[in-house]
């Protein structure tokens, strides 16, 4: 006879974080304001891609960005040239943003002058997939020279994406990346992705990146 007790634990670890999530997203619709939780693993093209949605998005949404790092100012600094409203948050050596530091970095932000509110979490690919922040669509930016097989690779963060960014498209003929075959890889794990080629360098595909992005705007505004 065993002499100890058996405890099945059905809750997720994460439950407190998802009602936290779940309340600022509520309170974020209350607000007309949304928010977008961007992520890509270092060197993916983020920053790059934020410069250029900004410049395409002058004059039709008034957006405010979050550059989540575990320390420097550098992306705060260069999101900043463009004339947006910028914050730059460190995470004291932690890979991700869960509810309560994205809440915290929206209200030192402040929201009152802004619709779209862009985070651009820590450069990694599975620790941010996995806490809910709060956003109401999640993006993410897959480079080129990362391969196709990523999707393969790191299931979590493609299938929780609501829109995949192909980035760096101007380097395909140098890497072997067949798109077809990324575009299967990513349906594996979440056949309703978006999948949108850009590259944020010369500014291809962006205005389909920005007209999914005012569209979405536009919805969640809609009482």
């Amino acid at each position: 006879m065993n002499g100890f007790k058996v405890l099945q634990v059905q809750q997720s670890v994460f439950a407190d974080n998802d009602r936290r999530a779940e309340q600022l997203r509520q309170e974020l619709k209350t607000q007309g304001v949304f928010l977008l939780n961007l992520m890509s693993s270092p060197g993916a093209g983020k920053t790059t891609l934020l410069s250029r949605t900004i410049e395409s998005l002058n004059g039709k949404l008034k957006i405010g960005i979050m550059e989540a790092d575990i320390d420097s100012d550098v992306d705060a600094r260069t999101i900043e040239g463009f004339g947006a409203k910028v914050i730059q948050l460190h995470t004291g050596g932690m890979c991700h943003l869960d509810a309560e530091m994205t809440r915290q970095g929206l209200e030192a932000l402040g929201t009152n002058d802004v619709e779209l509110a862009i985070l651009e979490n820590v450069g990694n690919l599975v620790c941010p997939a996995e806490f809910d922040t709060g956003a109401v669509k999640k993006a993410m930016i897959l480079s080129v020279p990362e391969g196709d097989d990523k999707p393969l690779k790191y299931p979590l963060i493609f299938s929780v994406c609501d829109v995949v960014l192909i980035n760096k498209i101007d380097v395909l003929p140098y890497f072997d990346f067949d798109m077809e075959r990324c575009a299967a890889n990513i349906r594996t794990r979440n056949p309703a992705a978006k999948i949108i080629p850009v590259c944020a360098r010369t500014g291809e595909g962006i205005d389909a990146w920005t007209d999914w992005l005012c569209n979405e705007v536009t919805a969640w505004q809609k009482p």
